[in-house]
């Protein structure tokens, strides 16, 4: 026997320590007295026709794991499943490869963090499919649907998941080694004890697919749980897209630090985003890293931009020059959108753009004039200001349906923040809807038949960053509402048109949180 290579081998042992099909683990399982390195026990979780196994190399410190199992996806999961049970935060790390050529494309090696062995728990993973695509799965409700943030970097040669607190962050490393945060999940709650480990599924219940993991990391971070709450903190940020038709996410671009706000180009092929006062544009594969837009004086831009119809300029807010002695204040300008010397449009300050009309001729934007926030429009060429509303309270967001008959904003109005709209010359003003959420950012697909929009809990006021959020699409026709994505963001994340040019996709950001430590 060689005892520097000792191998474990739990085929046999499945029948004692799992009950095949019903994603029930045996108490004796929990108490298995295997040698399985950092973890505890393993066993199949769902219903699988061939019982998984797992293979010890203690000298190498790698694990062999054999799994079938229909697909670890939607509303249940059928995998073969190595673990430990852990309570607070923690990380596991490891590089994944899989034996053979062939197979499905979508069978799937995990580094998961799983609420119970039930085949339908609450659960997030790291999963490397077979055709090299990776991505952050997480289902955030026991029995719901699993959704996804993808990254654009297929085949990592190391993964990492990290759990702080409420949120798990996605690591990934190519050859060089070096770690990159690559996602972020929303708020997905894990109660300790909870299990931690790795596992294979071979999308297919006839097949049986093999991986093995090496350089296995299972480590106890540092409790992060009010991290958000506190100024030791590093923010990520993650612009991110998304099918509206698919929920499957994404992450085309991370780094350190705030940026906000895409624009999506009207040939499709980048995005616009504004961060520390400047302007950038990248591709929107994420294949090519930002670059700044020149935008001349103007290096003080927010998150208030867009792209005209035809495409020549750019509108952006920005507070570079003085409105008065020694106070900087928003105003509207427009540049050449491949870059050049910005043309002031609005007198009057703060003034914020939100809208383009169809024809190109007209902004919309928000103005703060004697202490209230109001929607105006004004000729791109410049003139006199028009102001379109005047009751009491916040109104924003303005923007222009695709066929020009509306101008569609958010408004507090009735008590708190809803969708409203009216004509382009301020008639006809009208609620959407009503529900009891605050709703921001109203934007229409280019089709005109959907808006997607911003939504905060009824407890949160203003539209502050940092907060748990929902992205929303109505149906125009039917004025039928569904939730597309749950992520942690808010200011920032979608305040400006942000629609694909077929209305098929959506551009936003998102963030995280995390420890200074961090990796």
């Amino acid at each position: 026997m060689n005892i520097q290579a000792t191998r474990v081998s739990v085929r046999v042992a499945l029948l004692a320590f799992s009950l095949v099909g019903t994603g029930q683990i045996l108490p004796a399982q929990e108490k298995a007295e295997t040698k399985l390195g950092v973890f505890e026990a393993s066993g199949d979780v769902g219903a699988v026709l061939h019982p998984g196994s797992v293979q010890y190399d203690a000298a190498k410190g790698t694990y062999t794991i054999e799994g079938s199992g229909e697909n670890m996806w939607f509303a249940k999961d059928a995998y073969q499943f190595v673990w430990k049970k852990m309570s607070g935060d923690v990380a596991l790390a490891a590089d994944i490869s899989f034996v053979g050529a062939g197979g499905n494309a979508h069978r799937k090696a995990v580094l998961m963090i799983r609420q119970s062995l039930e085949e339908d728990s609450v659960y997030v993973d790291i999963a490397r499919h077979g055709n090299g695509m990776t991505a952050l799965q997480f289902r955030s409700e026991k029995g719901g649907p699993t959704n996804e943030v993808e990254s654009p970097n297929w085949g990592p040669k190391h993964l990492r998941i990290e759990k702080h607190g409420a949120y798990v962050t996605m690591w990934l490393a190519g050859e060089s080694g070096d770690l990159n945060i690559a996602g972020t999940s929303p708020r997905i709650e894990l109660k300790g004890p909870f299990y931690v480990g790795i596992g294979v599924s071979s999308h297919d219940k006839d097949v049986v697919e093999k991986a093995v993991f090496s350089d296995v990391q299972l480590t106890s971070l540092k409790s992060a749980t009010e991290v958000a709450g506190s100024k030791d903190f590093v923010l990520y940020s993650f612009l991110e897209t998304m099918p509206v038709d698919s929920n499957d996410r994404t992450a085309i671009y991370a780094a350190k630090g705030r940026f906000e706000a895409p624009n999506w180009t009207h040939d499709g092929k980048e995005l616009l985003f504004n961060r520390e006062g400047r302007i950038f544009r990248m591709p929107a594969d994420g294949k090519v890293q930002p670059e700044a837009l020149d935008t001349g004086f103007a290096i003080r831009c927010n998150n208030d931009h867009g792209i005209s119809p035809d495409s020549g300029l750019l509108a952006i807010s920005d507070q570079s020059q003085e409105t008065t002695p020694g106070n900087r204040q928003s105003l509207v300008y427009v540049v050449p959108l491949g870059g050049g010397t910005p043309r002031l449009v609005t007198k009057n300050s703060p003034s914020y753009w939100h809208g383009w009309s169809p024809d190109g001729k007209t902004l919309a934007f928000v103005g703060q004039r004697n202490g209230d926030f109001d929607i105006f429009t004004i000729p791109v060429s410049g003139g006199e200001e028009m102001r379109l509303t005047t009751a009491k309270g916040l109104d924003d967001g303005p923007e222009y349906s695709p066929d020009a008959q509306y101008i569609y904003f958010n408004s507090e109005r009735s008590g708190h923040m809803q969708i409203w709209r009216m004509k382009p010359d301020g008639g006809e003003q009208e609620q959407v809807f009503s529900d009891e959420y605050n709703n921001w950012f109203p934007h229409i697909s280019p089709d005109g038949k959907s808006m997607v929009f911003l939504t905060y809990d009824p407890s949160v006021g203003g539209h502050p960053e940092n907060k748990d959020v929902k992205l929303r699409v109505m149906t125009l026709a039917d004025k039928k509402i569904s939730v597309i994505a749950l992520l942690f963001g808010g200011q920032g994340t979608i305040n400006v048109p942000s629609w694909s040019p077929d209305s098929k996709s959506i551009a936003f950001v998102s963030y995280a949180l995390l420890p200074p430590s961090g990796n």
